[in-house]
């Protein structure tokens, strides 16, 4: 069987009911989210409007295949939060993180994400406390080679 090369483009608003099905099929192996189609309608919609963002879709023959995208919007990557060892408790942890959920929105950011080492159980707990929720995606990261400038 010769199968045809996908062509990977940018998404078009004329892909969203091709694209719906395969948002559907990734949230049934997730169990952090639930599939909803107006929401993810809309979404789809609010990226493709975007000058920020991108959905990368896979075509063969016309046919969307695969697709490669984000949940919509800005978002805060929180990478550390440290505390002297004689300051903590005392909630200096928890006025650095509503310090950068301020500027987050301030930022048009609508949600933050959270960096933690997952044997950091003191830190975990204190996460935990402050309103933050584990789910259960895991971080992958790659660094991108530097160009030369």
């Amino acid at each position: 069987m010769n199968r045809a090369e996908p062509i990977i483009r940018q998404a078009q608003a004329g892909d969203i009911d091709g694209l719906l099905p395969l948002l559907q099929l990734l949230f049934a192996i997730e169990e952090d989210f639930t599939f909803d189609e107006k929401r993810q309608r809309d979404g789809l919609n609010l990226l493709l409007n975007s000058a920020t963002s991108c959905i990368a879709v896979a075509d063969i023959e016309g046919k969307v295949v695969g697709i490669s995208t984000a949940e919509g919007g800005l978002s805060l990557l929180v990478e550390d939060v440290v505390v002297a060892e004689e300051w903590r408790r005392q909630g200096i942890g928890g006025k650095l993180l509503d310090y950068l959920a301020e500027w987050a929105s301030e930022q048009g950011a609508s949600r933050m994400q959270l960096f933690a080492d997952r044997t950091n159980k003191a830190g975990l707990d204190f996460y935990c406390k402050e309103g933050w929720r584990q789910n259960k995606l895991i971080c992958l990261r790659k660094y991108q080679k530097k160009t030369k400038p």
